[in-house]
């Protein structure tokens, strides 16, 4: 057998010589190959053992690793093969006899929230350490509100470190009207907040030095230096997606300025290097996504670096919360040959698109380059080809600042609106976009997923998941969804619905309405007004992705967050129904409606959500959960035609329920549970894979019966196909012919659908595509896949009749009811019997 070996893809932005970089990657390994993490072992371009650390992020059932991160020291010449590989051995690991630097143990900060506070952010114990690289916890800070947390990490022989600092406001958001505003209650308005980095200035002299951009000159100072981004530099920077809680809007400075002891300069996007230099001593910050995540400041001096991480006023809404990545270093640095220019560019590591595909971590992919489907992958393209990509979406509407940046402009809500500037509507990771760009990043290779998929979880993360538990149960810690439909976000930055729908400066809703003419029709009857998180847009397995190819443990709290999420709103103790009903909310599986709790986008969410839980805690809590759901929503013997599938206005969202109980179907399968509940969840997948071969039509076939029909719709179809080839793995003879029939004529439809029209680079469909379809190659290069039969056999008949689930509230209120009622017969009796006593 061939000693297994994973090729590793060096790529940066400058393509600058690199020595002795310190690099970090997370790669999948397949099930069975490795279970001892000691066994990895570094090779180097000349075939030498390198120095490696490793970390398990993920194991496969059976004990050996499925994910693991890779910590080394790469040398290469920024450009070209990269000649480093990974692989499984069986001698001693070099070991490294390099040094720790005595970096500082405390930066100290200063800010303005509520009162002024001047503070430490101590270093506390190493929580993660190896040969190459340490994390040491950064001690929490609690400022007003919020709380001051992150990480360090150094490495080793280097004085260069890596802090993450996440600043977050912990208090719950007013909403008054379920409305989410800029202004209302729960906000911290932060007047500024800096990092001071302090050094003995005892040597004296000196001088400063900047780069302000990539490939920029450097500037020198004697006295002081100070560079402040104001806005992205784009030509879109006044957008109205940055109006503040006055609906001020921003400055109307292009980009940066530069103040230095020569006079002053300016330039649009920045991503600065600052040093203090002198003949015994170098100190120097570095800052990615600088400008991208304006406003921001640094200033440095003879003795101190100061960074500005919010210089000028912002606030910060309750549960919202702001990650901040920058590189200090404290003596010479010569990875690259201008001082920390890789800290601003570092190497990303990667592997093949074949590696991720042959390891099976994500079921059914395969690269792009064995794919024959073009105008399928020509549509998931438009993403990052053409004239309308998404980074052109950011431009359009300026997606960018501390709060914005990574989001994607939700173009598709503003195809009817006419007034005179672009339709603020932002996405929130929207079926699960961020696990879009991870799954063509593997199929691909191409960096351009990988960055804008990390960029949009960093958002995820830090702006779109309510950060509190001080709210009600059903909104904390939950996932915000969209923009709602049609409507400008205004003040409501990503809150889902902006008090501006129907009051405010903005045009009424009844004349929104009519400027949008028939098309909107529907919407005066039914236009939301209010509410917060659901399970509808709970989206964590983007997240979870990022968590493997990263390690930043910001990506797995992320991510059992809105895993734990399905298990709060569902506990019937946290609802003031308590006393009346010990019954599930059913929070975690209503779509539509409260009324219905059959297969919708709420239990498909929240099975998956569920499943990464599990998957990345282990934790039996999860997977009884997602078990429970499964039960409730759907069952081998549904009556379907009552829970009217075929109205596409009305159950839509039914096959994400399939494509749920699918991916659990592949999950048991890997945990090697092929018991009742496996067999339980099959019977109902092939239930409604029977049923749709018959009935199921693209739903544009009958234009008529939507309210508004449009390229979504096509795109949505895709989730058919999924649903039929899950079903084919499990069904045989005609009925698995069938099954795989209808998969393919479905992903025709769709990829030549979607080509006839004008609107298919609008975001939602080109995320559709993103997320679905991709599996697609997979079965035609594995036709007579087959999933194992399951242990516990058991028929339709045995799991009796299904029945609606009825929740806690509805339960409530009905006892509260009878409760009355009895209350009035037993009143009314004591009554009849004091009459009755006079009466004698």
């Amino acid at each position: 057998m061939p000693k297994l070996s994973c090729p590793l893809i060096f790529q940066t932005l400058d393509s600058c010589p690199r020595r002795g970089e310190p690099v970090t990657v997370g790669l999948p390994w397949p099930r069975g190959a490795v279970t001892d993490e000691n066994r990895f072992r570094l090779v180097g371009p000349d075939g030498s053992p390198q120095v490696l650390q490793t970390k398990v992020l993920d194991r496969w059932p059976d004990g050996s690793v499925r994910w693991c991160l890779f910590d080394f020291f790469a040398t290469w010449k920024g450009i070209g093969e990269s000649g480093y590989r990974v692989e499984i051995g069986e001698t001693a690991r070099i070991e490294l006899d390099g040094e720790w630097a005595d970096l500082p143990k405390s930066f100290r900060f200063a800010t303005n929230v509520d009162s002024i506070r001047i503070g430490q952010i101590d270093v506390s114990n190493t929580v993660e350490g190896g040969p190459v690289r340490r994390r040491k916890q950064l001690v929490e800070n609690r400022i007003g509100p919020c709380s001051a947390k992150g990480h360090i990490d150094e490495f080793a022989s280097s004085s260069t470190a890596r802090l993450q600092l996440t600043i977050c406001n912990t208090q719950p958001a007013g909403h008054p009207g379920g409305n989410w505003d800029l202004g209302n209650s729960g906000s911290a308005v932060f007047q500024y907040f800096n990092i001071h980095i302090d050094f003995d200035d005892r040597d004296g002299g000196g001088s400063m030095r900047l780069s302000p951009e990539i490939g920029s000159a450097w500037s020198t100072a004697t006295r002081e230096i100070i560079l402040q981004q104001f806005s992205s530099g784009g030509e879109n920077r006044t957008s109205s997606n940055h109006i503040d809680r006055n609906r001020n809007f921003p400055t109307e400075n292009r980009g940066y300025t530069i103040q230095t002891d020569d006079g002053n300069a300016a330039g649009k996007r920045a991503t600065p290097i600052v040093l203090v230099e002198n003949t015994t001593r170098t100190v120097g910050v570095a800052i990615p996504e600088f400008w991208q995540n304006y406003p921001k400041r640094i200033c440095a001096s003879t003795n101190n670096i100061t960074l500005q991480l919010f210089p000028s006023e912002i606030e910060l809404q309750g549960g919202e919360q702001k990650t901040h990545t920058f590189y200090v270093t404290f003596g010479k640095n010569s990875i690259t040959d201008e001082p920390m220019a890789w800290c601003r560019s570092p190497t990303i590591v990667h592997a093949p698109p074949d590696w991720y595909a042959a390891c099976g971590a994500l079921p059914h992919l395969t690269p792009k380059a064995t794919d024959p489907h073009e105008k399928y992958l020509s549509l998931v393209d438009l993403a990052i080809e053409g004239s309308d990509t998404f980074l052109h979406k950011r431009e359009k509407i300026d997606e960018y600042g501390w709060r914005n940046f990574g989001d994607i402009y939700g173009d598709h809500e503003a195809v009817y609106h006419k007034g005179p500037t672009p339709l603020i509507s932002h996405y929130n990771n929207q079926y699960d976009c961020v696990a879009g760009f991870f799954y063509q990043f593997f199929r691909s290779g191409d960096l351009r997923w990988l960055t804008q998929g990390l960029e949009c979880a960093d958002h995820t993360c830090d702006i779109d998941i309510y950060h509190t538990d001080g709210d009600k149960a059903a909104y904390n810690r939950g996932l915000f969804w969209h923009t709602y439909h049609y409507a400008d976000a205004d003040t409501g930055t990503h809150r889902s619905y902006p008090k501006s729908i129907t009051r405010g400066p903005v045009e009424s809703l009844t004349q929104k309405m009519d400027e949008l003419g028939e098309t909107a029709k529907h919407l005066k009857k039914s236009y939301a007004v209010g509410g917060g998180p659901a399970s509808s847009n709970n989206y964590n397995t983007g997240i979870m992705f990022a968590y493997y190819l990263t390690g930043n443990p910001l990506y797995r709290d992320g991510a059992l967050d809105l895993a734990e999420y399905v298990l709060n709103i569902e506990d019937p103790t946290k609802t003031p129904f308590r006393f009346l009903s010990r019954e599930f909310t059913g929070l975690a599986s209503e779509s539509g409606g409260g009324a219905y709790h059959g297969p919708g986008r709420g239990p498909a969410n929240s099975i998956n959500a569920l499943l990464v839980g599990h998957q990345l805690t282990r934790d039996q809590k999860y997977l009884k959960k997602a078990e429970q759901l499964i039960r409730r929503v759907v069952h081998p013997k549904q009556n379907l035609e009552r829970l009217e599938l075929s109205n596409a206005e009305l159950r839509w969202f039914y096959t994400m329920t399939l494509q749920a109980v699918g991916r659990y179907l592949d999950y048991k399968i890997d945990l090697d549970q092929l018991d009742e509940h496996y067999c339980y969840a099959r019977l109902s997948l092939l239930h409604y894979a029977s049923w749709m071969a018959i009935h199921e039509r693209p739903i544009l076939d009958t234009p008529e019966k939507l309210q508004y029909p449009t390229e979504t719709w096509a795109a949505q179809d895709m989730r058919k196909v999924e649903v039929f080839q899950y079903a084919a793995k499990h069904a045989s003879g005609e009925a698995r012919d069938k099954y795989i029939e209808r998969a393919e004529f479905f992903f025709d439809y769709v990829q030549n659908k979607l080509h006839e029209f004008e609107t298919k680079s609008l975001c939602r469909p080109v995320i559709l595509m993103m997320t679905n379809g991709w599996s697609r190659n997979w079965w035609r290069l594995n036709p007579e896949a087959k999933a194992p039969e399951p242990r516990v056999q058991r028929t339709d008949d045995d799991f009796g009749e299904w029945t609606m689930f009825v929740p806690q509230k509805v339960k409530a209120i009905r006892r509260a009811k009878q409760l009355v009622v009895a209350a009035g017969v037993i009143a009314l009796a004591s009554i009849a019997g004091v009459v009755a006593f006079f009466v004698l």
